[in-house]
């Protein structure tokens, strides 16, 4: 059998054909070995969860007995999550790299089931918790055998009103399983199932239409690609848009379904409680947004006419205005480029990095067939944080997403190097602040690199772009999520009708008068993975608006201290209290409005350019 030729790392790969997960080199794949020498490691550790889990029924009845008991129990646990996040982090990564591999299907599938087992044998031990009285409660946080525990037990203690009896526990714990299958569903379905075809590039090159290409070819200077690329990607999601709404309807009357259990007023109040964002700071950053859309609609007209273009469509807001620059970065390109980036950050988060992202393999680069899209970071206290990519060298935007999941994966290796486990786990709403604060750094430093007015133009587009997909489009989506929820609430059925209903409002709102807006584009709500874990995208919006607070004093002062400080600090706070310690308040619209200043000064700068 004759061998294949691949790519070397540094060769652009959008023009080859789409590789099977076992035709990828393995220096481009990341190393799961740290986790586990091999899959059977993994069945090892399977079977002695298996073993281990049930033990824990020694201690229901007694965890409120004393302080010394309920360490043991909360050490006993954790020693259970530690097995356990290390064998789901293997699971995942294995079925993220081959959506379509059943032997990473069945070991995914089978810790699942496992986990609703572990889940409802501890479910015993958060309502016995909550039973202990308030006198009680305070003196074994002064015990010395919970000192270490101070953090999780007074969060944990603040859901006392949303903690249900052991036995309503333990139904919630066996039916959490069934009630996820939504997320399953739509995952297996636009990531396997579906099938989009092929289509010529500006060269005549015959390409897979993917959901990871799709991008690459809404950056086709040929408007003609770009309209038939939209087209016949939508037309694959029409074909399916009852079972997405389906599917969609039932992550929504899942969340409706919990809060109602857990007695939370609403579904949004129930996503945000556990991290301690009142509504007001979802609702800020909904108005403050729609009091600021006349810069975006100021955009969208500068778009149109430097493309020249009679009318401007979804499709077009894509492709970087400014022709003929230089956008095919290599992958040691793009690690470079995001390490000279970071130099305010000083040498142990570079070097950490650049490790990491070099031989250390914590990268997973390439697209393969049955890869899942997108990119993501995934690391636990245990493991590397690993990144996955579904990188393209002719996608500039590619070098921001890697940074940007540079961004979680640093924060969790510090987080995870000064907290203790019970601590370390920081919530979303932190996540994207340092995500996005590495994109704002590494757009600095391409804007003072270059002295090209070209170069410059086509790196401000770039992160208008990027503010504007952050801030107003994941908004924008914050906004069906609220309102397909409350439709919800309110009675009304979670329809395909009903979802393209409020959607097309929005789109009406968010694009203005001017903006041509494709019938089809009404089923992107169909298609936003993070729409069926809702109430997930705000976060992008305020996580910008934090960093951008944040990287104005880092590179004002010169000093990343306070920065790093509070990548340190994980999940030890609250992160409205977090970030209000790094000196960023997000209870009030101002660090909104501030992002959204810079958007315009950034479009005005661009017209005086280009416009």
């Amino acid at each position: 059998m004759q061998k294949k030729n691949f790519p070397c790392k540094n060769e652009d790969m959008s023009s080859m054909p789409i590789p099977l997960r076992s035709e990828v080199p393995e220096s481009d794949q990341w190393d799961l070995k740290p986790l586990f020498q091999s899959a059977a490691d993994w069945e090892s550790d399977f079977v002695r969860l298996q073993q281990t889990f049930e033990e824990v029924a020694k201690f229901r009845g007694h965890v409120g007995d004393s302080a010394k008991s309920l360490a043991e129990v909360l050490e006993f646990e954790k020693q259970i999550d530690l097995l356990t996040d290390q064998l789901n982090q293997y699971a995942a990564l294995c079925t993220a790299g081959d959506s379509a591999d059943p032997e990473a299907l069945s070991r995914e599938a089978r810790l699942e089931s496992l986990l609703v087992r572990v889940g409802e044998a501890f479910s015993f031990i958060s309502p016995e918790i909550q039973a202990i009285s308030d006198d009680l409660f305070e003196k074994f946080l002064a015990a010395p055998e919970l000192r270490s525990w101070t953090i999780p037990l007074r969060k944990l203690r603040r859901r006392k009103l949303h903690t249900l009896a052991a036995g309503e526990e333990r139904l919630l714990a066996l039916g959490s399983a069934a009630i996820r299958g939504h997320s399953e569903t739509f995952s297996q379905l636009t990531n396997v199932d579906m099938k989009f075809g092929k289509l010529k590039d500006a060269e005549g090159n015959e390409r897979e239409l993917t959901q990871s290409s799709f991008s690459s070819f809404l950056q086709q200077r040929d408007p003609q690609i770009r309209k038939a690329a939209f087209h016949q990607f939508y037309t694959e999601f029409k074909d399916h848009e009852f079972t997405l709404a389906a599917s969609l309807a039932s992550s929504v009357r899942a969340d409706v379904f919990h809060a109602r259990a857990r007695n939370y007023p609403s579904a949004r109040e129930a996503a945000l409680f556990s991290d301690d964002v009142p509504v007001t700071i979802y609702d800020n950053l909904i108005s403050t947004v729609r009091g600021n859309l006349d810069a975006l609609f100021r955009y969208f007209e500068l778009r149109r006419r430097v493309l020249k273009l009679d009318e401007i469509h979804h499709y077009d807001t894509y492709v970087p205005m400014v022709e003929n620059i230089q956008t095919n970065v290599p992958w040691d390109g793009a690690v470079q480029q995001v390490m000279d980036s970071l130099h305010p950050l000083g040498a142990e988060y570079t070097s950490t990095l650049a490790h990491g992202l070099q031989d250390g393999r914590w990268c997973d680069r390439y697209e393969n067939k049955g890869k899942r899209s997108g990119a993501f970071s995934y690391g636990t206290f245990t493991s590397p944080p690993y990144i996955m990519m579904n990188y393209k060298a002719d996608v500039f935007s590619d070098v921001y997403t890697l940074a940007h999941e540079a961004g979680h994966s640093m924060h969790t290796w510090y987080a995870r190097g000064a907290q203790l486990y019970q601590n370390y786990g920081y919530p979303i709403f932190l996540a994207e602040v340092a995500s996005t604060f590495n994109e704002i750094l590494l757009t600095e430093h391409l804007l003072q690199k270059t002295t090209d007015t070209k170069m410059r133009a086509y790196i401000l587009n770039r992160q208008i772009d990027d503010l504007r997909g952050t801030i107003y489009r994941q908004t924008m989506f914050a906004e069906f999520e609220r309102e397909a929820h409350a439709a919800e609430e309110s009675g009304e059925a979670s329809t395909l009708d009903g979802f393209k209903k409020i959607y097309r409002g929005l789109l009406n709102d968010y694009f203005g008068p001017r903006f041509v807006i494709d019938q089809e584009l009404e089923i992107e709500c169909l298609r936003i993975p993070h729409f069926y874990s809702a109430f997930y995208v705000y976060k992008y919006a305020t996580g910008i608006s934090a960093a951008v607070a944040l990287a104005t004093q880092v590179l004002e002062s010169g000093d990343a201290t306070n920065y790093i400080d509070f990548l340190k600090s994980g999940g030890s706070r609250y992160p409205v209290e977090t970030l209000c310690k790094a000196g960023v308040d997000m209870s009030s619209p101002a660090p909104i409005q501030a992002a959204l200043d810079l958007f315009s000064r950034r479009v005005t700068e661009l017209e005086s350019l280009i416009g």
